[in-house]
């Protein structure tokens, strides 16, 4: 085939990728045009990983793309579009003419009942990805929870920091280095060379979770410790409790590597789980029981619940002053905040609110990831 021809026909590949559903953008098809002048392009092998290493930008696009290039090549190779094309052909004007319109050639055999492509699947693709992220966790089918645990293990979280009062060698610190400067000032004849400079060293701070396993939040558990594991194999110092009428700690059960096994061994521990709900009562046995020992070097913690308060709301609102004055931050997060009707008017909720630092949303994919950049600026 024309070298020419070959390289305008392929001008519509990232087309096929976008109406497949995939995000190629538009910088992403020149490079890939540029790219095809530096292969062989009548090596298969190097069109296919030169389209595979720029316009693929997920792993879960992989299958898809592969369908669509397999077919892409063998039509192209054909240089005959089938019986759709000529149609069009026909009604296209004298530049368009030369163009090989695969798009309408693909969709023609789709509907023709082509076994070869598959393009009506799109359950990997950009589109459905984005609607699976706001979708609540509530609504999700178990399949579609799978893909949201993976989703999270993928998460980039970043670490909350603290500076400590040790301070240690910085090439941009904001105190001198007395220490440093002196040794040199010896060793080069009494004229210091450079100045030294040094900076308060800079510490992870410690997570505590605590999460409402109770009945009105058992649609949202499974993801809970999902997210329990994540972090606390994604940070260095993570503690993790769950109550409904009592305080259960799982730390331990959260540090085995394998995910399943972990939340199998945190559901057997846990003995009220979609039980009533105690938040007063249980948040009293973390401060008596566990507070000392957890919120120290400025400790962040997490509340996660609907705010549904069964017990005393004295007891809870008394706890939850206790909290918030034993720890660097608090944030709640509530799922039923994603609602856009939601109002924190029941009793518990509204007796904890005047002791968070920060009220946020738990109710989709797109709500952790606001979650993952507001940790990231606590300092």
């Amino acid at each position: 085939m024309n070298k020419d021809r070959f390289l305008e026909n392929m001008l519509l590949f990232p087309r096929v990728l976008r109406e497949a559903g995939l995000p190629v953008s538009p910088e992403q098809s020149r490079e890939f045009m540029v790219g095809l002048g530096m292969v062989d392009i009548g090596s298969r092998e190097q069109v296919y990983h030169t389209a595979r290493c720029l316009l693929v930008t997920r792993k879960e696009h992989l299958r898809l793309f592969e369908t669509l290039f397999n077919y892409f090549w063998r039509a192209v190779q054909r240089g005959s579009a089938g019986p759709a094309y000529q149609e069009r052909r026909a009604k296209r004007s004298t530049n368009r003419e030369k163009r090989f319109d695969v798009v309408s050639y693909m969709n023609h055999k789709a509907r023709a009942g082509d076994p070869e492509i598959e393009i009506g699947d799109r359950s990997a693709t950009y589109s459905a990805t984005e609607t699976l992220q706001r979708k609540s966790f509530a609504a999700m089918s178990p399949e579609e929870l799978d893909s949201v645990r993976r989703m999270i293990q993928e998460m980039q979280w970043q670490a909350m920091q603290r500076r400590t009062r040790r301070r240690v060698a910085a090439a941009k610190g904001n105190t001198l280095d007395l220490r440093r400067v002196m040794r040199a000032t010896v060793t080069y004849g009494g004229i210091p060379m450079k100045l030294s400079w040094q900076d308060r060293k800079l510490k992870e701070r410690p997570l505590v979770l605590i999460a409402d396993i109770s009945g009105s939040m058992e649609k949202y558990a499974r993801v809970v410790l999902q997210l329990f594991y994540t972090f606390l194999h994604t940070y260095q110092n993570v503690e993790c409790f769950v109550f409904g009428t009592r305080l259960t700690r799982l730390t331990a059960q959260m540090k085995i590597k394998n995910i399943d096994r972990a939340i199998q061994e945190a559901a057997r521990q846990v003995e009220d789980w979609s039980g009533g709900t105690r938040i007063g009562e249980s948040l009293k046995q973390f401060n008596q029981g566990w507070a000392r020992r957890v919120l120290r070097r400025g400790a962040v913690v997490l509340v996660i619940s609907d705010g549904w308060e069964r017990g005393d709301v004295e007891t809870l609102r008394q706890e939850m002053r206790f909290l918030h004055h034993r720890c660097q931050r608090l944030i709640w997060l509530n799922p039923l905040l994603g609602q856009e009707t939601y109002q924190p008017l029941v009793e518990g909720m509204a007796a904890a609110l005047p002791f968070v630092d920060d009220f946020l949303p738990v109710h989709n994919f797109q709500s952790l990831e606001v979650l993952a950049q507001h940790l990231g600026q606590i300092k």
